[in-house]
């Protein structure tokens, strides 16, 4: 069974089907604890959302259907769509913490000083920027560049629908 990652009670936690990676990865950038597997059977997914208090997000009809479980049913495939429902299903849209969790495995990211972290990136980024964070778990390095930018744009997109009541 997957190891469990450091969940803040106050806010939900979810687990989402392999049909939803990139509704995973967005909700991880958005800072939201969210377990994702490319392959995992039902009944395990099931276990692991109430061993670990998770919603299930899904877009499988009979896994919806299913009682006594926490689900939320996606009907959409666009991925902003999706990231709506949840947000207004679970009123998030006023506990964001953008780029707090890590994207690959939803651990949550540290700051980490540059002169640590030199040999792990690019030499340009080496000298543009000053400011980097680390996942503890994976490794993986993270720093404010033109992903970043990109990345925030779309997120301030969705929230801006979302209060708009779009």
């Amino acid at each position: 069974m997957p190891i469990t990652v450091e969940n803040n009670d106050k806010l939900p936690a979810f687990i989402a089907d392999c049909h939803l990676g990139k509704l995973a990865k967005y909700l991880r950038m958005m800072g939201f604890d969210t377990l994702y597997f490319t392959q995992i059977d039902d009944n395990d997914l099931i276990t692991l959302a109430i061993e670990q208090k998770r919603t299930i997000l899904t877009r499988d009809s009979a896994l919806s259907k299913r009682r006594n479980i926490p689900v939320l049913f996606l009907d959409s495939t666009e991925t902003k769509a999706q990231l709506q429902a949840v947000f207004s299903r679970f009123r998030l849209k006023e506990h964001p913490a953008p780029f707090s969790r890590c994207i690959v495995c939803n651990t949550p990211l540290q700051a980490v000083e540059k002169s640590e972290v030199l040999h792990r990136v690019p030499e340009k980024v080496q000298r543009t920027f000053s400011h980097f964070e680390y996942c503890p778990s994976c490794g993986r390095v993270y720093w404010h560049g033109d992903h970043y930018r990109r990345m925030q744009q779309f997120l301030a997109h969705v929230l801006e629908d979302q209060n708009s009541g779009h």
